[in-house]
């Protein structure tokens, strides 16, 4: 398999070349050049590991060590139970995809934790270090310390809004104490610590010298991992491989539901892809009208983790859109930046639906999945079910995707349901651990200060 940039200007290379790269040289996001399709028979009753093994081995044909790495991140003990991510049935033609059982109790986890063994394994043939640079609405960043905390070779400096996370996804952060784990507190919103990402990556002088990689779904092999689950939850949902299914995404940087557009692409019969926003609306936006308009300025919410304005994987999206021109592609992000929007409304759209959620609606939403199922709901899977339920078909089977635990957003659920969300074993007292971070302001100067100082 080669990859491509999505702006046409990087030469296509293997899997190996750019698993530890951030964006393409000139500025795109890699995609695979062709769209591997699967036979979904032999696959109906196989373990998480085994459809793991051969959807990934679609994406990265040139890892040698790819079965095993996939048996030793997907198991029992990392992740709860042997079905990784077990499906819940609501009602009849309604599920709860569980996504929230890894280690740091968010779908992040599925996708990180493979990926922290690659890297890994890549790093140990090479006998090289790698600096990872990332950004974090709340889930991703710890997923990532989490996953590669005391990685021999992987040094991790990990960008996060100041004050815009809850405590608990802050206390996950911050309260690690390992020497290859730095977190800075940026003095603004999750939009300008992604736009530091990109500006640190855009030099390439540093990036080559500080051997800077990325761990943010701007990175294929995160979007590859979440394709995996698509498949499984088709399977637990269904009886027939020709049954329709649709999914529905509480979705902030597109990158988890372009993984189930990645999914239907290789074969597997998704109806729908049901899109759920917060009040931060522009790809709600984008679906109903075809104008991808970036907000000037980022509403605080209840679901923090999508309190995002620019969403990194819509631009592969956007590359699918326009039929894979990546001159277009990068007219268009000219535009953007110049004029903070585009267009697109005379191309037809590709299966998607999609709607908002305000925070009345997520704590409505909470109520009453508590009252009919008696199953507590983190504020985003809200978002996901309340938007999920507007686009409901009869006969086609739903399943919506969890975000992360409740209990890493208890002040929602206090409101919502009066008392404390559970607490799952190992997190009590999280929040008055002690915590260690460096608050920077919004320059990505900065960010390489930090770095060149603290780079092994």
């Amino acid at each position: 398999m080669l990859y491509e940039s999505t702006r046409g200007g990087a030469p296509a290379r293997r899997f190996n070349e750019i698993l530890l790269e951030g964006l393409a040289p000139d500025g795109g996001l890699y995609v695979p050049q062709s769209r591997p399709t699967l036979d979904l028979g032999p696959l109906r009753g196989r373990s998480y590991t085994e459809i793991a093994c051969a959807v990934l081995a679609q994406f990265m044909d040139d890892v040698p060590d790819l079965k095993e790495i996939v048996e030793r991140t997907y198991t029992k003990e990392i992740f709860g139970s042997d079905d990784i991510v077990p499906l819940r049935t609501l009602e009849p033609g309604l599920h709860l995809l569980g996504l929230s059982n890894g280690p740091t109790l968010a779908f992040k986890d599925v996708a990180l934790q493979l990926l922290g063994n690659l890297f890994e394994s890549v790093l140990g043939r090479r006998g090289e270090t790698l600096n990872v640079l990332g950004a974090t609405s709340g889930d991703t960043g710890s997923a990532a310390e989490h996953a590669l905390r005391g990685k021999k070779g992987i040094d991790v400096f990990m960008l996060s809004p100041h004050g815009r996370m809850s405590a608990f996804q802050r206390a996950q952060m911050y309260s690690l104490m390992d020497p290859n784990i730095h977190n800075l507190a940026v003095k603004g919103v999750f939009d300008d610590c992604q736009d530091m990402v990109k500006q640190v990556n855009a030099d390439a002088a540093f990036k080559s010298k500080y051997r800077i990689g990325a761990v943010n779904s701007i990175n294929w092999a995160r979007v590859a991992a979440q394709v995996v689950y698509y498949f499984t939850g088709y399977f637990a949902a269904t009886r027939r491989d020709s049954e329709q299914v649709s999914f529905a995404v509480p979705s902030g940087n597109f990158g988890n539901i372009f993984a189930g557009y990645v999914a239907r692409a290789m074969g597997l019969p998704v109806k729908r892809l049901i899109l759920a926003t917060n009040e931060n609306d522009v790809l709600d936006e984008f679906f109903r009208s075809g104008r991808y308009r970036v907000r000037k300025a980022v509403v605080e919410t209840s679901s923090p983790s999508m309190d995002i304005s620019r969403a990194s994987n819509f631009e592969r999206y956007v590359f699918e859109l326009v039929a894979r021109d990546g001159a277009r592609v990068k007219k268009l992000w000219k535009q953007l930046e110049s004029n903070g929007e585009f267009d697109l409304s005379g191309i037809p759209g590709s299966g998607f639906a999609s709607g908002r959620s305000t925070h009345a609606d997520r704590i409505a939403t909470i109520r009453s999945v508590h009252a009919k199922y008696g199953v507590v709901i983190d504020p985003h899977t809200a978002d996901g079910i309340k938007v999920a339920l507007e686009h409901r078909e009869p006969d086609v089977p739903l399943i919506c995707l969890e975000t992360a635990a409740a209990a890493k957003f208890a002040a929602t659920i206090r409101e919502a349901l009066g008392r404390e969300p559970g607490r799952p074993k190992g997190c009590e007292g999280l929040e008055k651990l002690p915590q260690r971070f460096e608050l920077i302001e919004p320059d990505a100067a900065a960010v390489k200060r930090y770095i060149a100082s603290h780079a092994k």
